[in-house]
């Protein structure tokens, strides 16, 4: 069993470095396809440009406010799912008042709300990135919150209700426990992309001081291998951001498991 758990490991590392192997290629030939370093850059000079922007304190600082926007607007759209999904499982009138709230918001096309945003908010260039991101994230994080609640054992939640346990106790002794682990195993991909609208609302933008921002200024300066270098950053902190959060899912599941064992 143990030797066989390695095994698959090592395969899927190999695979992994295959799929790396693969987009690379990938770029090397749309590279010498294309012909042209405005197209599509060299990979050499990509490359370049990354490490140049690993020093340069404006990057760091870009970042860190594009990510501070980013994870503003997984909390408030967290805290807003969290709420809304408990009424809805506590109530089956709130459920259908709130689901044609949620598909709407789901169905709003981002380009658009991007622009309207920035008219209410009298152009605010900051604020806006975060609105955008928001009404993306919410209606996602509402689905995943409910789905997981009605995952929950039908015969222990009309249990609960026979021996008329009350729904501040169905809420912290049930539902919560059991939908938790679901909830954080999703947390990594919510914010990896929470990152990605942040990024492209801040483009439409034109957000001073963000990725966003900075990618719109290398787009007009036709600088592609700063573009690109740019574009392979985000990749890798949404990357980083999920390996993170999937540890910490580990972890907690291992320690809730332990702690159930007891």
């Amino acid at each position: 069993m143990i030797k066989k758990f390695f095994t698959q490991r090592k395969l899927n590392i190999i695979f992994s470095i295959l799929a790396i192997i693969f987009m690379w290629l990938v770029w090397i030939a749309a590279y010498y396809i294309a012909g042209n370093k405005l197209i599509v850059p060299a990979f050499s000079d990509t490359a370049q440009s990354f490490f140049n922007y690993l020093g340069d304190g404006e990057f760091w600082l870009a970042l860190w406010n594009t990510f501070l926007r980013t994870l503003l607007a997984f909390i408030i759209s967290f805290i807003l799912a969290a709420a809304c999904a408990v009424f809805a499982k506590l109530s089956n009138c709130a459920k259908a008042f709130l689901k044609p709230i949620v598909v709407f918001i789901r169905t709003l096309p981002t380009l658009a709300v991007m622009l309207i945003i920035l008219k209410l908010t009298t152009g605010n260039r900051n604020f806006s990135p975060v609105i955008v991101t928001i009404l993306v994230l919410f209606p996602m994080i509402f689905s995943q919150m409910l789905a997981a609640a009605d995952g929950i054992d039908t015969g222990l939640v009309e249990m609960a209700k026979v021996y008329k346990v009350s729904k501040k106790d169905r809420l912290f002794k049930i539902y919560l426990p059991l939908v938790a682990p679901n909830i954080i195993s999703q947390t990594g991909a919510n914010i990896s992309l929470g990152l990605k609208i942040m990024i492209s609302a801040e483009v439409l933008a034109n957000t001073v001081k963000s990725l966003g921002g900075m990618m719109q200024y290398n787009n007009y300066a036709a600088e592609v291998a700063n573009l690109a270098a740019l574009t392979l950053a985000a990749v890798f902190i949404g990357l980083i951001i999920e390996f993170a959060i999937s540890f910490v899912s580990r972890v907690a599941c291992r320690w809730t498991a332990k702690e159930g064992g007891e």
